[in-house]
């Protein structure tokens, strides 16, 4: 059914046939990518903007992607990163600060992460950055093999520091300054408590 949409152009996208019950759907399946490549190439055309060709790489080797959820920002998004708005939206190609939910955004990352997508695995992503998976599990803290996409990993364990506890200290304090977590340092210190004493040397991720 066709509708009257005024100035805006309506675009029909054929995939295949209803009374096809096999070829179509067997070429859908195993080639996806290449019909979604060819419709963004058509629009561009139609269009008369200009096209390059995604071959499904981040714009930049040291970027992944972040999908967009309810209540975020790309202030927030960018704290969250550890990166600038404008450093988002220029990845992006974005001209306003609005987002809409279920986005996936490409996000600049530290070359030791490595952000999980859609058929990643424990065993493949370790494989692929040579390490084995109990490591990997280790390094992230996982009981488990179950991945979820977009999930943000470590690939390499992070700096470890020493620091002496001076009269004030407090496990927040402490945490605060090294932008770590109160459990994060308890956990690598085998501590029971939130007691320190004077002098007393902790291990700081």
């Amino acid at each position: 059914m066709l509708r009257n949409t005024g100035n805006t152009d309506a675009i029909i996208v054929e995939y295949g046939f209803l009374d096809s019950k096999i070829d179509d759907v067997k070429q859908l399946k195993n080639n996806w990518p290449d019909y979604a490549e060819a419709v963004v190439k058509s629009i561009a055309e139609y269009l008369n903007i200009p096209y390059t060709k995604n071959n499904n790489e981040s714009p930049t080797n040291n970027s992944g992607t972040y999908k967009v959820v309810s209540g975020d920002t790309l202030w927030s998004i960018a704290k969250k990163f550890n990166t600038t708005v404008n450093e988002i939206k220029r990845l992006n190609n974005l001209s306003t600060n609005l987002l809409k939910v279920g986005t996936d955004l490409f996000v600049p990352t530290e070359t030791d992460t490595y952000i999980v997508k859609s058929g990643d695995t424990l065993y493949s992503i370790a494989r692929n950055n040579n390490i084995t998976v109990d490591r990997l599990k280790e390094i992230n803290n996982l009981t488990s093999d179950i991945l979820s996409i977009g999930q943000r990993l470590k690939l390499k364990d992070s700096t470890i520091n020493k620091y002496i506890v001076k009269i004030g200290d407090t496990l927040y304090s402490i945490a605060n300054a090294f932008n770590t977590t109160v459990d994060t340092i308890k956990k690598l210190n085998n501590l029971t408590s939130n007691l320190l004493s004077i002098d007393q040397e902790l291990i700081i991720q």
